[in-house]
């Protein structure tokens, strides 16, 4: 089968695509799957690069989230039958909370094997079966993207009459915003551009800014509540937003700490304690989270928003697409022909 590895070394130049034996027969527990469209994470970025974890070893297959055809199961399988569609979870071992050391090192893409790749076998309690509606590139964006979006905004947060703060339009952002507004939130958004904004706009958010233009963006967060604060932030910037997230959020609110993508060190957590707010970690979501999401995907027919489509070959064109940041929504690569 082709898939893509890398090695020797780290780095986009090191992504190489090779000639692999199919992952098969399949044992006890687990499922074949022939990959449909894989979708790309900023996560993928950091592990190709060497950054999400330097001791990695190597060749390692990237990618966390993909769509196939289940073409073989294993002996005991009860779960999915051949012909069934369906994306692989991120941590194959985290069935529900709460998450474990066990399930924390169980990853698709760090510490195991990603999904890019003709054929993955997984554990049959790592897949689920995606919405009909869908399709096949649509799909491949939910196993990480969606499943942190609905962990943030949905899971113990009553989200009706709250106001939710989004960073930027990423993949996680667009599936808050999408999620917020079916369950009844006003939804503030940030990007570095207009264009963006006014697309996020069209998808339902109530009110945007260009951080770009106003750096105070979380002022203008407390204006638009009448200074409380706001209920929910989805933090994606890390510690180089997480200041202004604190200063935009309520008395008692919550942020949902989810990325690394602005870089920054030296947070004070004392405002935290001052003012009662919960910082929370997410790391994805266990498997009866995303089940719980595809359920309410289905009863919305909520629709992920793709950016681009590349094919198999260009693979490392579509990371250079990630790391450019021009995308709005997700990247997928598509092993479709």
């Amino acid at each position: 089968m082709r898939a893509y590895v890398i090695q020797p070394t780290f780095g986009l130049e090191h992504l190489t695509a090779v000639d692999r034996p199919d992952p098969g027969p399949v044992g006890l527990g687990q499922v074949l799957v022939r990959v449909r469209a894989v979708s790309l994470n900023y996560r993928d970025l950091l592990v190709v690069r060497g950054q999400y974890n330097p001791r990695m070893p190597l060749p390692r297959v990237p990618c966390s989230d993909a769509v196939g055809e289940v073409v073989a199961v294993g002996p005991d399988v009860t779960t999915v039958q051949p012909g069934d569609r369906v994306c692989g979870t991120f941590a194959q071992a985290w069935e529900d909370n709460p998450l474990t050391e066990a399930a924390a090192r169980s990853t698709l893409g760090g510490d195991l094997d990603g999904v890019l790749a003709e054929y993955v076998a997984l554990s049959e309690h790592g897949v689920v079966i995606v919405p009909e509606h869908l399709t096949d590139e649509e799909a491949a964006t939910l196993p990480c993207a969606a499943v942190t979006a609905w962990h943030a905004v949905a899971s113990g947060f009553v989200a009706t009459d709250k106001t939710v703060l989004l960073q930027g339009t990423g993949g996680v952002s667009l599936f808050a915003l999408q999620f917020a507004k079916k369950l009844g939130a006003r939804v503030l958004i940030t990007s570095s551009r207009d264009d963006k904004l006014a697309r996020a706009m069209d998808l339902g958010a109530d009110a945007g800014v260009n951080y770009k233009t106003m750096p105070d963006w979380d002022k203008w967060a407390r204006g638009q509540t009448g200074g409380v604060g706001v209920d929910l932030v989805v933090e994606v910037g890390g510690a180089g937003t997480l200041d202004r997230s604190v200063k935009s959020v309520r008395h008692a609110g919550r942020i949902a700490l989810i990325g690394v993508l602005a870089g920054g060190t030296g947070f004070n957590p004392l405002p935290l304690v001052m003012r009662g707010i919960c910082l929370q970690g997410i790391l994805v979501g266990p498997r009866a989270m995303f089940l719980a999401m595809n359920l309410f995907i289905e009863r919305h027919q909520l629709r992920p928003v793709v950016d681009k489509v590349f094919p198999f070959a260009d693979a490392t064109a579509a990371f250079r697409h990630l790391e450019s940041g021009n995308h709005f929504g997700k990247i997928v690569i598509s092993l479709a022909g």
